[in-house]
């Protein structure tokens, strides 16, 4: 690649995460069928471990390119922006198709669920206990991220700090929460409709818990370094983002799966 840049684009140098990457998940996914079929680990861990790496190597590159090389020029986090947004889209359309399957079981049970919602042998939770509490929880990470976000806008870098940390705080008690109910369930993942859908639904929006707190401990790791300032911190921003669609998908999960579902 030219080192003459005659336009506001980023053109990335060639990289070899793309393909570690894909190798880290498909060895990921191969790993849980052998987990699933064979309760051998190895396969599953070691992929695992491809990724992690690879994450890390990846996101050491974008932050190089857009802290210390310039290369996150308007032009570029403009079609970052979109990106996110056209990201978070996909993914809303995501769990659209976990709400049609829960919705279409529940508003017209079959005759092998015995025309009942929740089935017979389901002893759903208490929606005022943690699921409440987890409500609770994610509405006011929704409030530290945004305090969090408006003081590095300020220029307040200590308030971003302990925003940040507040909401990766608030992130990890919501994962333990929701890990001490799936321990406590009364049913699995293979009872009936209810129980896929029912863990379908919570464990993949617990992935992304997982994900939005991994993402913003980088940003709380990466404004430790310096990396943002009041005009340039799109990395945080997008975070931001994603954890506040985290939080909307949560409150329409716990109104119709956990409230009105039980």
């Amino acid at each position: 690649m030219s080192t003459h840049a005659n336009h506001p684009f980023h053109l990335v140098n060639y990289s070899p995460w793309p393909l570690t990457a894909s190798i880290g998940v498909m060895t990921t996914v191969a790993g849980m069928v052998k987990w699933f079929h064979q309760y051998n680990l190895y396969l599953f861990t070691l992929g695992n471990i491809i990724t992690i790496i690879t994450i890390y190597q990846w996101w050491r590159d974008v932050s190089r390119e857009s802290t210390f090389q310039g290369l996150h020029t308007f032009s570029v986090t403009t079609g970052l922006r979109w990106g996110m947004i056209l990201f978070i889209t996909s993914e809303v359309l995501f769990f659209v198709s976990f709400f049609w399957t829960f919705f279409h079981t529940s508003l017209s049970p079959s005759i092998e669920l015995g025309a009942l919602w929740p089935p017979m042998s389901i002893i759903t939770f208490n929606p005022f206990q943690i699921p409440l509490l987890n409500t609770v929880i994610l509405l006011t990470s929704g409030i530290t991220v945004t305090w969090a976000h408006h003081s590095l806008m300020e220029s307040n870098y200590s308030q971003t700090t302990q925003g940040l940390f507040f909401t990766v705080l608030l992130g990890i008690y919501f994962t333990i929460l929701q890990a001490y109910e799936y321990i406590e369930a009364s049913f699995t993942i293979a009872d009936s409709a209810y129980g896929s859908t029912f863990f379908l639904a919570t464990g993949f929006h617990g992935v992304h818990v997982l994900i939005g707190t991994v993402f913003l401990l980088i940003c709380l790791i990466r404004h430790l370094n310096n990396h943002f300032s009041m005009i340039h911190h799109f990395g945080f921003e997008a975070a931001a983002w994603y954890w506040h669609f985290v939080d909307i998908v949560w409150l329409f999960l716990y109104i119709s799966i956990y409230w009105w579902g039980g």
